[in-house]
């Protein structure tokens, strides 16, 4: 039996989600930007959607841009403000946390990058002494990806809007829907970014939120759909499964919250006081102990391990994590998560993400509690 806890990554499709989009894909094929009556039925099914995904992210329905994931819809929001920007040199600037779908064009475009605390909440006062009245966009993600810790929105939108009244205010909510309110959180936020695999949607559909107050040029031209802030013909069966996926989520969102929370603190606390008593209180770190977090995610650094070694041996036991960690230049370095963090290499070197999700069950943390301890063990033995 396979133990998923790979959910940050990405989560199984909802029964809710494959049963509306099926049919579409058999029957409902019409382009909704026709005429005949199937293209207008695809057209109110489109219409329906944005209707449901307004309601999800409480926002206006004519204020959703569908997009083909979140990679898209964080690269429409970075590159279209700096395009739409009304003056010379514009500047982008972000946290040194965010995914690479926000960060690479930041740093692309020459923009500012914002370091982080400790516990990986951005450090306010270098955001203050980031702006200024050329800044176009900032951008900083509600929730982590690798480690799930949730940035204070409410008080960076405060200190954006007072020193860089210019800039559009953008959050990366891949990871969000699941945990947050994002209609109460991101409120005052121009731009939000989602993508449907991330609460049980199909893969390759996403969504931008652009308040109707803001400017945004388009990244990708064409037939003039998604009211000109996106071409192409819209993915109407998996943007039907995208809604119905996160109607299904807001409306257990509460129960899945507490759920999940409990048995994320049994996951930790059962891998800790195994690894601690073969090897030593200091031979695990929980990374974001000390953060607001979402009740999902399962961060650990194993020093003097690497995790592709320790991502081998949970797989040979039908545990299915990830390590939040990249390949570069040949050599093993820790995610610039992490580093950001402060963490050392040789504890990021030995970092394993496990991730629960709505099809979590207590049966996977029983599976990652006896996995995770032994497969440590078992490397940290190889290693003398």
């Amino acid at each position: 039996m396979v133990h998923y806890l790979d959910h940050a990554a990405t989560t199984p499709v909802r029964s809710d989600a494959i049963d509306v989009m099926v049919p579409l894909l058999r029957e409902g094929y019409g382009n909704p930007s026709g005429a005949h009556r199937m293209a207008r039925a695809a057209n109110v099914v489109l219409d329906d959607s944005r209707e449901a995904m307004a309601t999800a992210l409480g926002c206006a329905p004519g204020e959703i841009v569908f997009t083909a994931g979140g990679t898209e819809a964080d690269n429409l929001a970075v590159y279209g403000a700096l395009e739409s920007f009304d003056g010379t040199d514009p500047v982008a600037v972000c946290s040194a946390i965010e995914h690479n779908a926000v960060l690479d064009p930041v740093v692309h475009s020459g923009g500012r990058v914002v370091p982080v605390l400790a516990n990986g909440v951005i450090d306010l006062e270098a955001l203050r002494a980031s702006l200024d009245d050329q800044v176009a966009i900032v951008s900083v993600m509600v929730v982590n990806n690798e480690v799930g810790v949730v940035q204070p929105l409410a008080e960076i939108a405060e200190i954006v809007r007072e020193h860089a009244p210019n800039a559009l205010l953008h959050t990366d909510a891949v990871q969000a829907l699941c945990w947050i309110d994002l209609a109460e959180a991101a409120s005052s936020f121009d731009l939000i970014s989602i993508s449907a695999h991330k609460f049980g949607g199909p893969k390759g559909v996403g969504a931008l939120v652009v308040r109707d107050r803001t400017t945004l040029e388009p990244r990708v031209r064409g037939g003039g759909q998604e009211r000109g802030r996106r071409g192409g013909t819209q993915n109407v069966a998996g943007i039907a499964a995208m809604a119905a996926a996160a109607t299904a989520t807001v409306a257990e969102r509460d129960a899945q919250c507490a759920r999940l929370e409990a048995m994320r603190d049994r996951l930790i606390a059962g891998i800790v006081a195994e690894v601690s008593t073969a090897s030593g209180a200091d031979a695990v770190h929980v990374t974001g102990a000390d953060s607001p977090t979402t009740p999902n995610i399962a961060h650990l650094c194993f020093d003097g391990i690497e995790n592709e070694a320790l991502l081998f041996l949970l797989e040979k036991n039908d545990v299915m994590a990830s390590a939040a960690s990249s390949c570069s230049s040949g050599a093993m370095e820790p995610s610039h998560v992490l580093a950001a963090m402060g963490l050392p290499s040789s504890v990021g070197l030995g970092s394993l993400r496990l991730s629960l999700g709505y099809a979590s069950t207590e049966a996977d943390v029983d599976a990652a509690i006896a996995a995770v301890p032994a497969a440590v063990a078992r490397l940290r033995e190889m290693g003398s």
